[in-house]
């Protein structure tokens, strides 16, 4: 057979373990896996480098609704762009852009504002309201929506949905999946008093203490039960949080970041300063942790960046008067490779949680998995290079991450989305070709 890529000599990632083999690429499609397997118009030698499937970032603020995003902190072509050199082939991007992703001409904005803006393939949230509620499921099932998001704690203007009455509508009205910024917005209201401008930059996990995040589970988890709809938990941070989790998986599904999984307080607010603030914030080393056995144990769906850019003005301004988010989705991929090669998890089981979990999550078509028919999406990887994380190579228009001066053993080589080979050896020579993906709803 003649392909129009061939990937050869590659130690690929299958989804029942790993494989010296070569892939056949057909009209963006995987069309063989083996050996001696034809011609090609284009070949792609992948000897001594592993062939996973394409990464999916299934968290990221571009800050672009179809209007250009924020000058100076990041848009749709620059997060794309830092997602192909971080090896990720899809990103699903967060709502609260400028305007909201809220109705259907904001989600119809976006959606054509795709081709020729983004490197990456794409998918996106929409945002639940007060006044959307009872209708957001028909948003829901519009073209590249991945699923609604609530924003029950941590936000403001109209994509705070902080009440059970407005929850339950929502629930009610999805007709897929419903993903949750789950910290309980009342317990910020009464704590925030407590605290004063200048206070220690490691007062913020003082106050979206576990209990905050733990409370706003618990009411996701019984409003769930009660519509009999699927919730998820994004960035579960807390002990309590997973224990819980691990009894609802049922109906519950749990995403971790990498930021909870690497970094602990208070060592990082006090080396990092606002640099090291999120919501929910980096927490002590008991609830890292736990993190790390939701991950071993499978309570763990999904790993995501969170990435939620600012300007490093906005970061170093006194707490908490400082913006909350940091950088993530150009360094998630070498962070979490270097964690296999330090023996944290295995390699199946970050393709688990980093591929073939989100995909599953969000029901993403033709993504997620190394096998005939699917997209031809690789993310392929030296698991014996040696990198370090600097801010001069973040493609991001903030120009930061936290994990600057990381040592990482493993780094993203190439990056392959439908037979596209978008970046190779940290290079980016085309123009945007990214496609908003398709969800089974």
């Amino acid at each position: 057979m003649n392909f129009d890529l061939l990937i050869r000599d590659g130690i690929v990632v299958l989804p029942w373990g790993e494989a010296e083999a070569d892939i056949g690429v057909k009209h963006g499609k995987i069309a063989a896996i083996g050996k001696n397997l034809g011609t090609a118009s284009e070949e792609f030698n992948a000897a001594g480098l592993h062939v996973l499937p394409g990464i999916i970032d299934p968290h990221v603020h571009f800050r672009d609704g179809g209007q250009g995003g924020i000058p100076g902190v990041e848009d749709m072509r620059s997060g794309s762009l830092a997602a192909v050199l971080g090896g990720v082939t899809t990103a699903l991007d967060m709502p609260n852009t400028k305007p909201p992703t809220v109705d259907a001409a904001t989600v119809r904005t976006k959606y054509e504002y795709i081709p020729g803006h983004t490197y990456c393939d794409f998918g996106f949230y929409v945002g639940a309201t007060k006044e959307n509620a009872d209708h957001v499921g028909e948003l829901e099932e519009m073209p590249g929506v991945c699923g609604i998001k609530v924003f029950a704690g941590s936000s403001t203007g109209d994509l705070l949905v902080e009440d059970d009455e407005s929850i339950e509508r929502v629930l009610r009205s999805s007709r897929h999946l419903v993903a949750f910024h789950a910290e309980d917005e009342y317990r910020l209201r009464e704590r925030k008093p407590r605290f004063s401008v200048g206070d220690p930059y490691a007062s913020h996990a003082e106050w979206r203490d576990p209990e905050c995040a733990y409370r706003g589970a618990r009411r996701i988890a019984a409003l769930a039960r009660k519509t009999n709809k699927r919730a998820h938990i994004l960035h579960v941070s807390t002990r309590e949080e997973f224990g819980f989790i691990k009894e609802h998986k049922d109906l519950i599904s749990a995403e971790v970041l990498v930021n909870h999984l690497l970094q602990s307080g208070p060592e990082a607010y006090e080396r990092l300063g606002g640099y090291a603030v999120m919501n929910p914030p980096i927490r002590s080393k008991e609830h890292q942790d736990a993190a790390w056995a939701a991950i071993a144990d499978g309570t763990a769906d999904t790993i995501g960046s969170d990435h939620a850019p600012h300007t490093a003005e906005a970061k170093e301004r006194p707490w908490p008067t400082c913006h909350s988010g940091l950088t993530g989705v150009q360094t998630i991929l070498p962070l979490m490779l270097s964690q296999v090669n330090a023996g944290r998890l295995s390699l199946l089981r970050l393709v688990d949680l980093m591929s073939a979990g989100p995909a599953r999550i969000y029901g993403a078509v033709g993504k997620g998995r190394i096998a005939a028919g699917y997209d031809a999406d690789f993310s392929i990887v030296d698991m014996k290079a040696k990198r370090r994380i600097e801010n001069s190579m973040i493609a991001s228009q903030c120009g930061w991450t936290p994990f600057a001066g990381t040592e990482c053993t493993a780094w993203p080589m190439a990056t392959i989305i439908r037979g596209n080979v978008v970046m190779f050896e940290g290079v980016v020579p085309g123009e945007p070709t990214g496609r908003a993906i398709s969800f089974r709803h």
